[in-house]
């Protein structure tokens, strides 16, 4: 199955995934695996059917230096900072973002994704953001990539890798913490 056959299908399987499951325990994983990390941390502010990662973020708030990822086009993603009061405004996928907040460059970075692998490869939405971010980020120094997701969102077989795809250090989904060469 080609990578856009794969998304469609992954993406109805999450969405059967985020109406069936309480993400209280997820959330609560997250915050647990978070705490002993880097500033700043860059979450993500969840669109359709993704898991939610705010919780877990509002909970660890004056711990850390919060952001949020602006896309450029098909490069690497900047990072605003954010903070519950921070005014916003919606990208170009209609996503919210600070709006005139400082940059700040994230050392811990929680991802979407659509699907996982045992390996901690995984399947977004086909632009490529995070794997360009998270190579420019290594290159400059050690960066944590935590994925969160539904545990229904994990394959069995291996994901089709390509030679640009960063593999995540760490999934996080409500009933395990999965890592990956740490």
């Amino acid at each position: 199955m080609d990578k856009a056959a794969l998304r469609k299908a992954l993406v109805a399987r999450r969405a059967r995934a985020f109406e069936a499951t309480d993400q209280t325990a997820a959330q609560t994983r997250l915050r647990n695996t978070l705490a002993p990390c880097e500033g700043p941390v860059s979450f993500y502010w969840p669109i359709r059917t993704e898991i939610d990662p705010r919780p877990a973020i509002n909970a660890l708030r004056g711990v850390f230096t919060f952001c949020l990822p602006l896309t450029h086009g098909r490069r690497a993603l900047s990072f605003l900072t954010w903070t519950p009061d921070a005014p916003m405004t919606v990208d170009g996928f209609n996503v919210p973002v600070p709006d005139g907040t400082a940059p700040v460059v994230p050392r811990t970075l929680v991802v979407p994704l659509l699907a996982f692998d045992s390996a901690g490869h995984r399947l977004g939405y086909g632009a490529g953001h995070y794997d360009r971010t998270l190579e420019t980020l290594r290159a400059n120094g050690p960066v944590r990539a935590i994925g969160f997701a539904f545990e229904a969102q994990r394959l069995e077989d291996d994901l089709p890798a390509e030679p640009t795809d960063q593999p995540l250090d760490v999934i996080v989904t409500e009933r395990q913490t999965h890592a990956f060469g740490v």
